[in-house]
């Protein structure tokens, strides 16, 4: 019915074609119960649900409104890395199921997406003409915007019926979610404190990594060997990466920040995680494969 009123109110809102009933996101395509799928749709519930109960037994931190949207942005740009994961884990461990996941996560993205700017306007007392002035205003605002407007295009647009209308322009669309993304960490950087850049590098380090995987030749996408040396080139470039960034941007010694990768006595840094990540793909398709043909 929702559908039949968009669609008369707005011919071109909706994409032709029968309308179908809400699909709930714990049912597969057949409308059966999915295990997989509602157990995605808890966990993508589940860091809503505790940053809430933080902040209702006040153990957010000394602004815990800040630190409520802080923490919901960086599950916003969690999930979108795990959307854009989806795909090469489904090929790499021979999981075709995982697929099936994909639109979920990438709904929730936004969903965390479309929180965090709510929350930004609440703590604005839901001044939206001030609000609309700073996003102007503001640089890393305007990206965090821009991003999110793409990210609600690709939202509204990754039902069958538009994918089914937009044919092959559908995939060209929602090719997008790489410069989102990208958008996304380069928000990220510039909302993270001089000294604290950990997880946005980290980041950074794990786009690069699927970027590359892309890149692959698909015959390659699946081989030990590719995957290995992604390895070594994800880490080397998330370092990278932050060097450029302490280098152009702060007065902090870049080279030694650099310099520390090499260093493991003190502690892990964000590059060497990235590498350390990228290595476990390889070794878990392998356990998983033998898995597999134990089984069989």
């Amino acid at each position: 019915m929702m559908q039949t009123m968009l669609r008369t109110a707005f011919p071109s809102a909706l994409p032709p074609g029968r309308a179908r009933p809400f699909p709930f996101p714990w049912r597969d395509r057949a409308g059966r119960f999915s295990w997989l799928k509602a157990m995605t749709f808890a966990l993508l519930l589940a860091p809503g649900a505790w940053i809430a109960w933080l902040a209702a037994i006040d153990a957010l931190g000394p602004e815990p409104w800040k630190d409520g949207l802080r923490e919901i942005g960086l599950w916003a740009i969690r999930l979108l890395l795990l959307t854009l994961a989806v795909t090469p884990f489904a090929r790499i461990l021979a999981q075709p199921r995982l697929a099936t996941l994909r639109r979920m996560i990438g709904l929730g993205a936004l969903g965390y997406a479309l929180l965090h700017l709510g929350m930004y306007a609440a703590n604005e007392n839901f001044r939206l003409l001030h609000v609309a002035a700073e996003i102007a205003k503001r640089f890393y605002l305007t990206i965090g915007f821009v991003a999110l407007l793409a990210m609600a295009a690709l939202g509204w647009t990754s039902t069958d019926g538009w994918v089914k209308a937009l044919g092959r322009r559908w995939k060209r669309l929602h090719l997008l979610i790489w410069p989102i993304a990208a958008l996304g960490v380069f928000h990220f950087f510039l909302q993270s404190p001089k000294s604290g850049l950990w997880e946005a590098v980290l980041a950074a380090g794990l786009l690069l990594w699927l970027a590359l995987w892309r890149l692959l030749p698909a015959g390659w996408q699946t081989q030990k060997p590719a995957l290995l040396a992604l390895a070594p080139a994800a880490a080397l470039g998330a370092a990278l990466i932050e060097y450029a960034w302490y280098a152009l941007g702060t007065n902090l010694p870049a080279a030694r920040i650099l310099a520390a990768n090499l260093d493991v006595s003190f502690e892990l840094r964000p590059a060497v995680w990235v590498g350390l990540v990228a290595l476990a793909v390889p070794v878990g398709q392998v356990f998983i494969t033998q898995s597999f043909i134990r089984k069989h």
